[in-house]
């Protein structure tokens, strides 16, 4: 199955997207930092063979045309609206959700803003972000592995880190990911205030969450629910994973592999069995 990349205007903005799949329920999959939609192809190969219709932006910051300047326009309410706009542009009322790293923190933000628009939900590697924050709050492994965070909300410091050496210390962290993956991450990041832009869901985050805001107040989650969590994985502990039992109100699945943060490059077949078989236990 062909992925084709089109322009589409929601909410205000132009995002960039993949598309594959002409018919079938559909599904949006939200990429995470530093990546793109780009990690998405092959997963919606495989869900586009299977009979969906998938759609996965380069989301807020990533696509030239929807890279709003200052950290106040990255808060997780801003990029969930977003989907939803996007959602209805493309023409899906109801659809599946899928989302890792920072995706997977728009997708919880976008379950506690219109939760009966999504038929099934799978996070990868961030748990609910009330349960992830109470973690960062009590945990001291937890406040370890999060102490980057503290590094990435520095504006300037963190850019020229990155930035150095022809993007040198970003291409140490996509060791997983192919090379064509990695040429366009590097592209992409590189364009005019690209980086900024995607280390501000960093900086928005710290501040909505410093305010109580309401994606950090999220009720209980009624969407059936995938959770799948590397054991290796650096930034995310055992205790922050664990944590999300007790907000799930509906079907939950927890899987836990032997893998690190890249879930979908590191264990491509296991999460693409894992989510085929969640969508299908969750049709419309």
């Amino acid at each position: 199955m062909t992925v084709e990349q089109h322009d589409i205007p929601a909410n205000g903005m132009t995002f960039r997207c993949r598309e594959a799949g002409a018919s079938g329920e559909p599904v949006i999959l939200l990429h995470g930092f530093p990546e793109t939609s780009h990690m998405w192809i092959g997963l919606m190969e495989r869900l586009a063979a299977e009979g969906y219709r998938c759609l996965a932006p380069d989301q807020r910051g990533y696509s030239p045309g929807a890279r709003p300047e200052g950290a106040a326009h990255y808060r997780a309410e801003m990029i969930a609206a977003d989907v939803f706009a996007l959602a209805d542009v493309w023409g899906a009322e109801r659809f599946h959700l899928v989302g890792h790293d920072w995706g997977a923190a728009a997708g919880w933000a976008a379950l506690a803003l219109h939760p009966e628009r999504v038929l099934s939900w799978t996070s990868l590697s961030v748990p609910h972000l009330v349960a992830f924050s109470s973690t960062i709050e009590h945990d001291p492994d937890q406040q370890t592995r999060s102490q980057y965070v503290v590094f990435f909300q520095q504006p300037g410091t963190a850019e020229a880190l990155f930035s150095a050496n022809d993007f040198a210390a970003l291409k140490g962290i996509w060791t997983a990911s192919p090379p064509d993956e990695v040429a366009e991450y590097v592209a992409v990041l590189g364009e005019p205030g690209a980086l900024t832009a995607a280390l501000n869901w960093y900086r928005g985050a710290g501040a909505a969450r410093a305010e109580g805001a309401f994606a950090y107040q999220a009720p209980p989650v009624t969407t059936p629910t995938l959770f799948i969590w590397g054991n290796k994985d650096q930034a995310i502990g055992r205790k922050a994973a664990e944590a999300n039992a007790p907000y799930m109100k509906a079907p939950y699945t927890f899987i836990e592999l032997d893998a690190g943060h890249w879930l979908i490059q590191e264990e491509a077949a296991k999460v693409t069995a894992a989510i085929l078989a969640h969508l299908a236990e969750n049709r419309a």
